[in-house]
């Protein structure tokens, strides 16, 4: 292993009081970099071959010797996994020192949570970081505003969250979203060295879910949506157009609607990147998808559907979250002129696409690409029930003849 640890005075930088830092030099592949240990000795109160403090130092030395040695103690511990998870090669000094550094000056969970909002602000993906901003303020009103380290988000601790949690009356299946945020959160920790594999608490705490009511709705249902004639300055003209639209393209979801572009529509195909997984998507036009294209199509913006109005992704991400509020308030208008029973929302319709393309015997597996899902494990949830009606046609024909 070319990677080591040495401690010793930085006698680059003497301070105004004649002592010099002390810092753990970090040597990998050929190459240096420091970290200081917060401490600052003489040279005369230096031990420069046993790396220690003398004795002759006016402070508490056997203290700050112990630290020291925790130190570096700690940064061969990291080094090792490192190596036994064949990671070591691979990184660069600066990337090394960022590991030990990481795990050194922190083990606090809601300082780890806030670092990773703002990479996925940085990056775009504002839905995931608003996704964990919700669930990081869940958790410190919780613990009472008071910092949530690592080693204490265990499996006791997580109970208690949940008691907590159902005990407002509030659902599994809420908990179940931030549980989820909390786990990628600790695999992001683990991953990036910042805390150990062996304090993973989801080894024995598992995420809860019951089953939902029906999303999805059935085929005579989803048509008088589409025969429902609306003249196109109705208020629920757009919205319609959205519903049928997303259940055409696979259920797309309302986000990835929102910036879909006239320049995604080649060769009579809609070619694009989901807004959460990238998965790149190449859809037929069909005739009914083309005409509502047709009805959008307009030479002063790039979107297709009128939902962006600005220019930044925050302000994007606004302009989606406000047009959503709104989709769904005149889906409930929909739903009432349909004479649909169930609640109408912008999920219905691709809850409606998996359920019917199970029903007509479209393999699972088919069904998980087209949606999106990375496991077939989350398109099963979505598949969990068949509807009544087809369960009534299953029973009318097991029953017939008795």
């Amino acid at each position: 292993m070319s990677t080591n640890i040495v401690i010793s005075l930085d006698k680059r930088q003497k301070r105004a009081d004649g002592t010099y830092p002390v810092i753990m030099r970090i040597g990998h592949n050929r190459t240096t970099t420091s970290i200081a240990l917060g401490i600052s000795v003489k040279d005369k109160d230096w031990d420069e071959k046993n790396r220690l403090i003398k004795k002759s130092y006016s402070g508490s030395v056997t203290r700050l010797n112990n630290f020291i040695q925790s130190k570096k103690a700690e940064a061969m511990n990291i080094i090792v996994k490192l190596q036994d998870d064949n990671i070591l090669e691979g990184l660069s000094v600066k990337g090394l020192k960022d590991r030990i550094a990481r795990k050194n000056a922190s083990t606090s969970f809601f300082a780890f949570a806030e670092e990773q909002i703002k990479e996925l602000k940085k990056a775009g993906r504002l839905g995931t970081a608003r996704s964990y901003y919700t669930t990081l303020n869940v958790l410190k009103t919780f613990n009472r505003n008071k910092d949530l380290q690592f080693k204490a988000l265990n499996y006791k601790f997580l109970t208690s969250f949940e008691t907590d949690h159902i005990s407002k009356g509030l659902s599994y299946n809420g908990l179940a979203v931030y549980m989820r945020t909390i786990r990628s959160l600790y695999n992001k920790a683990i991953k990036a060295g910042l805390v150990e594999g062996e304090l993973y608490p989801f080894k024995d705490y598992k995420v809860k879910t019951v089953p939902t009511s029906k999303r999805a709705l059935g085929w005579e249902q989803f048509k008088r949506i589409i025969v429902l004639e609306l003249a196109p300055d109705h208020e629920c003209f757009d919205a319609r157009n959205y519903f049928v639209a997303s259940y055409l393209m696979y259920g797309m979801n309302f986000a990835d609607m929102a910036y879909l572009r006239k320049s995604n529509i080649i060769g009579g195909r809609i070619k694009y990147r989901r807004q959460k997984t990238s998965k790149l998507y190449d859809i037929k036009i069909t005739e009914m998808l083309g005409k509502i294209f047709e009805h959008y199509q307009s030479a002063e913006r790039d979107y297709i559907f009128p939902i962006l109005k600005r220019d930044t992704l925050v302000l994007q991400d606004r302009d989606i979250m406000w047009a959503r509020k709104r989709y769904n308030k005149k889906l409930k208008v929909i739903a009432q002129l349909c004479g649909i029973e169930e609640n109408l929302t912008s999920y219905v319709s691709r809850h409606s696409f998996a359920t019917q393309a199970m029903l007509k015997q479209v393999p699972i597996n088919a069904i998980s690409a087209m949606l999106g899902h990375s496991s077939i494990k989350t398109t099963e949830i979505y598949l969990k029930s068949l509807p009544s009606e087809t369960l009534d046609d299953y029973n009318e024909r097991i029953t017939q003849n008795t």
